[in-house]
């Protein structure tokens, strides 16, 4: 063990000091002052050392081990494991012919997998590995599985479900669109959903003969009163509107829960980053306000891995039993080994650690890349939740620059322009680019252009490597636009 570790201190700096001791740990495991299975002092040792207070030392360890750089051995100590214990799968599509496959991945929609407690992981998989093997799967799902999400759902997301909902597992969210599309919709059917909006929702409707109009969206996502006539459901991610960012307050929740009510169409609410809220406590769900009306959807992919590839429905009784009839007849539904595994992690609190860990971890990923884009004068939207951000830009060109600009300097960029619902056809006269948030046009639909970033995916090393460069990107393409050049 270090017994004296090289950490100096500026208490006239604006960093907290945990996060200063934080960063000069980091310092020290990738300059090689620290080796791999170094064992750490004692928080209490550590804080005599630098002078301050314990609570200022643990919570620099807790930013660490959330970030996988360290580990605890029971009775042992802490010990540094020189990089984060696992590093995400970077997204095979964003690289071209020719070009390295190796882009630092600023892609929005995935989990923050350095958040999680390896021994926890480790632990459920092997819990889950001694449930019974079956013959025949239960098509509603694993019913310990359906407990954890009852429960999950209501310490978490305020749903109580049950009574007059029905619980079901999914193979996640896509995987319910599709069986819900075809279980509870006929081909020529039409759903509306907001414009810009989630692709592979869109690819599943699309799959099942489901014509998909879309619904322009504002700074408080879904507007209502453009749904399109004649639509059989709406498609909607009123938590955090992806790709936009925007949160749905109150009233418009209302004024879609009363469409709903008075028009019979039902209401798919996709809880996208629902659970990661950081600036407030979430508003509560449509499935909460109108159970009988609103079909909700919910996932494991974007808090823990899509490696579980297990989700949830909750509906009304009439909405479970037609996919069950649907599952019945084509023998689908999803794998029991991610439901045990979720249901191993519920049961034993180590969900409930990891949901405060994201908590914790995010919101600094979140304040150093909206720091930087801040710093070069650019916009930023986007609610102060879920993993994401999108900076406009002012014209499709200017999208299609920066996406090449990003990948020139090895960091992955995504553009708005491939989540638009349409290309052709467009049923909504073109609104001009907007630099200011409070003069957002009143429906922002198809005609915005920019950059979703997101920051969870990198591990902390390289996402303070990517988040200058797509920055300076970004800078360039919008300062050139801007002058027409």
């Amino acid at each position: 063990m270090l017994e004296e570790l090289p950490l100096v201190l500026d208490r006239d700096a604006a960093d907290p000091l945990s996060v200063q001791v934080a960063d000069g740990l980091r310092e020290a495991a990738t300059s090689g002052v620290l080796r791999a299975d170094d064992r750490l002092p004692s928080s209490r040792a550590l804080a005599q050392q630098l002078g301050v207070s314990r609570t200022v030392v643990a919570a620099a360890y807790d930013q660490l081990h959330a970030e996988g750089w360290l580990i605890g051995k029971p009775g042992s100590g802490t010990y540094l494991t020189t990089a984060p214990a696992a590093t995400p799968a970077r997204p095979a599509p964003v690289a071209g012919p020719g070009e390295a496959a190796e882009l630092l991945d600023l892609f929005p929609g995935a989990p923050c997998i350095e958040a999680l407690d390896q021994s926890a992981w480790r632990r459920a998989w092997r819990a889950a590995a001694d449930y019974s093997a079956v013959a025949r799967k239960d098509r509603a799902g694993e019913p310990e599985y359906r407990d954890a999400v009852v429960e999950h759902l209501l310490r978490h997301r305020g749903l109580q479900a049950g009574g007059d909902t029905m619980v079901l597992s999914t193979a996640g969210t896509s995987s319910a669109v599709s069986e819900f599309a075809n279980a509870a919709l006929r081909p020529g059917d039409v759903v509306a959903m907001e414009d810009p909006g989630y692709q592979r929702a869109m690819g599943a409707f699309l799959a099942a003969g489901i014509s998909v109009h879309p619904a322009p969206c504002d700074a408080d996502g879904l507007r209502v009163d453009l749904i399109p006539d004649g639509v059989q459901a709406v498609y909607c991610t009123p938590a955090h509107q992806f790709p936009l960012g925007a949160r749905m307050p109150a009233g418009r929740r209302v004024e879609l829960v009363e469409f709903a009510r008075r028009t019979g169409i039902p209401i798919i609410e996709d809880d996208y980053d629902g659970e990661l809220r950081y600036d407030t406590a979430p508003l509560p769900l449509l499935a909460a306000m109108a159970p009988d009306v609103v079909i909700h959807l919910g996932t494991t992919s974007k808090i823990l891995s899509p490696a579980l590839g297990v989700g949830w429905l909750v509906a009304a009784p009439a909405v479970v039993n037609s996919v069950l009839i649907y599952r019945e007849r084509t023998g689908s539904g999803p794998s029991p080994a991610g439901q045990h595994v979720f249901t191993e992690l519920a049961r034993h609190g180590d969900l409930a650690r990891h949901l405060r860990r994201l908590r914790r971890t995010l919101p600094p990923r979140r304040e150093l890349l909206v720091s930087a884009l801040r710093r070069r004068g650019l916009e930023v939207l986007g609610d102060d939740a879920g993993s994401h951000v999108v900076v406009p830009l002012p014209s499709a060109a200017a999208e299609d620059r920066a996406v090449a600009e990003g990948r020139a300097h090895g960091v992955a960029l995504d553009g708005l322009a491939r989540h638009h619902l349409a290309a052709q056809d467009d049923p909504y006269p073109r609104m001009p680019f907007s630099p200011n948030r409070s003069h957002l046009p009143p429906a922002l639909g198809r005609h915005t252009f920019g950059i979703i970033l997101g920051y969870a995916a990198l591990p902390m090393a390289d996402l303070s490597t990517a988040v200058p460069i797509a920055a300076d990107c970004l800078a360039r393409v919008a300062a050139a636009a801007h002058a027409g050049t």
